[in-house]
């Protein structure tokens, strides 16, 4: 099992990290969006009991058990398109993605 960020996502979160000093990034899925799931990025400032713990690239990243199942796989990117920039997740695990990039089923 594992959770990688790029090295632009890696610098990307390094910068809030810092700011917030906070332990890590947490990484979900939820019920939600078009496609039936959506992601789920906030900064940790604790782990819960039974998060899974993942080092990418000098970034603590937190998962639970549950949404593990269907981020097994994924790498984190942060892109620039135009004037929007954001997260990318390239899951390996999905079947179909929203135009958007934000929802996915599996």
């Amino acid at each position: 099992m594992t959770i990688t960020l790029t090295e632009k996502a890696a610098r990307r979160v390094q910068t809030f990290i810092a700011k917030r000093a906070c332990i890590g990034l947490r990484v979900a899925v939820k019920t939600s969006g078009c496609s039936g799931m959506a992601y789920a990025l906030e900064y940790a400032d604790v782990a819960n009991e039974g998060d899974l713990l993942f080092e990418s690239r000098g970034v603590t990243l937190l998962v639970d058990p549950k949404s593990m199942l269907y981020l097994d796989g994924i790498e984190l990117d942060f892109v620039r398109e135009g004037l929007n920039e954001g997260f990318k997740f390239n899951n390996p695990n999905a079947k179909t993605q929203c135009g958007c990039g934000e929802s996915f089923t599996v």
